[in-house]
């Protein structure tokens, strides 16, 4: 099993969202982030005074998947739908996860992601 974590641009979140579900993936959990790197963020002007604003928000996907196959699937669509050329898209992290447990029935490894 593995956890795919994909932070992104948020205007990306409805395209991912749309190209995960159409490849198959249906668990996933999304949080609203804030953060930088590269990036850096910007310059804005609040009340007459300039401010540099360099934590940007962010979506983050977190979606955990049966087998390597369906990581490496996963990931692709997902580099493929954030892209934009861009300093900025984001980044996507992969883990290999040890076990899984749904609470309500018991069930453990990868019947628990289903």
């Amino acid at each position: 099993m593995f956890k795919i974590e994909s932070i992104v641009r948020e205007e990306k979140y409805e395209e991912i969202k749309s190209v995960l579900n159409e490849i198959g993936v249906h668990g996933i959990t999304v949080s609203q982030v804030m953060g930088c790197g590269m990036q850096k963020g910007y310059e804005s002007i609040v009340r007459g005074t300039k401010v540099d604003i360099n934590m940007l928000p962010k979506i983050k996907f977190e979606i955990v998947v049966s087998s390597k196959d369906w990581a490496d699937k996963t990931v692709e669509a997902i580099t493929k739908t954030a892209y934009t050329g861009n300093i900025g898209d984001g980044k996507i992290f992969v883990y290999e996860i040890l076990d899984a447990v749904r609470i309500s029935t018991g069930q453990t490894g990868p019947e628990a992601i289903y």
